[in-house]
């Protein structure tokens, strides 16, 4: 049965309203628009905790054709999903595809956005308001029925506490079935994506997941190495998680960051970051390595980047963005310190970063 076209609209800050139809949960929310060029992968990207907040555009023109898969648990986590729910706050696609057809979906996407109060609007030329966002920067925007006024609201998440809504607040321990004798990660969890638990249990790794304001120094259950995640929004709004980094560097512990993890690293060791015009979200972004001038094609979702100006003392600038130049990782140059802005635990998008993993695992 098709979804009755009930009206809605996006109205952004700068006054333009898209109007379209409601295929979602039928209530108003504000905040971030940002756009993903992505062509598949939406199970993944709506439960990715970095877009806690934001109102996700997909340019692919075409979403809901392949559903909703069942929820399966794998070494104790959700799978395919990357959190136990979906993160955006609204969801804007040019063509909704009701009609799904998979053989592991159990639900359209309409059910679970409706099942999760995640209002969503189709029928938008989104080319052209991915145009604006690319012209004019990233905006504040709300998604409404057309009764709603024609002007921008409230944020309806307080941004300065985006991380602490996505962090699991306890102490989960996963052991590696096939282990390499010794050895477990801290991952500090700013919002961390299920793959990169399963990336380092697959590689033999036992992890322990605290929340992004334990202090790993004070209790570190024997790990050997920390992993700080991605997670979503300002890095310096968690001044705790980069107290707490900065005693693990005077330590000397192995450290790796992902995304989120490698800004506050940068901050941590006294550098600077600051926001890009409309961030990087897709699974077709290309870095390239200033050691060995070799390629990925890499997963990302980020709004902000390390400044190239104010790369720390004793780090060397280890990755930069093919298309836009900016930072993409760094590494120390004697300290067991490294760090990626894009995200090598992939899912969704192209998994040859995953060595990076292997190279972090080799410093513990």
């Amino acid at each position: 049965m098709d979804t009755p076209k009930i009206p809605f609209k996006l109205v952004l800050e700068d006054g333009t309203i898209y109007r379209g139809f409601s295929f979602g949960a039928r209530r108003a929310v504000t905040g971030e628009v940002v756009f993903n060029t992505g062509m598949t992968g939406y199970v993944e990207t709506l439960t990715d905790p970095s877009y806690k907040g934001q109102i996700l555009v997909l340019t692919y023109p075409l979403i809901g054709n392949y559903g909703v898969p069942r929820e399966v648990i794998q070494t104790g986590l959700l799978h395919p999903y990357e959190s136990p729910a979906m993160n955006i706050l609204g969801l804007v696609v040019s063509r909704y595809e009701e009609m799904f057809s998979h053989h592991a979906a159990t639900k359209s996407l309409a059910h679970w956005l409706r099942e999760s109060q995640v209002p969503a609007l189709s029928g938008i030329d989104t080319r052209a308001l991915t145009r604006k966002l690319r012209e004019f920067g990233t905006m504040r925007g709300t998604l409404s029925t057309v009764e709603g006024n024609d002007h921008v609201g409230g944020d309806s998440l307080e941004m300065n506490r985006l991380v602490a809504l996505v962090s699991n607040p306890g102490i989960d321990q996963f052991p590696a079935d096939q282990k390499k004798a010794g050895k477990r990660v801290l991952v500090v969890d700013c919002g961390a994506k299920h793959n990169i638990v399963r990336s380092l249990l697959m590689r033999g790794i036992d992890v322990v997941r605290v929340p992004f304001d334990h202090d790993f120094m004070a209790e570190d259950f024997g790990a050997q190495g920390i992993l700080i995640s991605n997670g979503p929004g300002d890095p310096r709004h968690i001044p705790i998680t980069i107290s707490h980094l900065q005693k693990a560097m005077v330590a000397g512990r192995p450290i790796f960051g992902i995304c989120l993890g490698h800004q506050l690293l940068a901050l941590a060791a006294g550098g600077k970051v600051y926001k890009l015009r409309y961030g990087h979200r897709s699974q077709n972004q290309p870095v390239r390595s200033l050691d060995s001038r070799q390629c990925f094609i890499t997963s990302q979702n980020h709004g902000y980047a390390v400044d190239q100006a104010a790369i720390p003392a004793g780090f060397n600038e280890w990755f930069v963005n093919v298309n836009d130049g900016s930072n993409e990782g760094i590494r120390h140059q004697t300290n067991p310190w490294l760090s990626v802005q894009f995200h090598p635990e992939a899912y969704p998008g192209p998994v040859e970063a995953g060595v990076l993993f292997d190279e972090f695992i080799s410093l513990l």
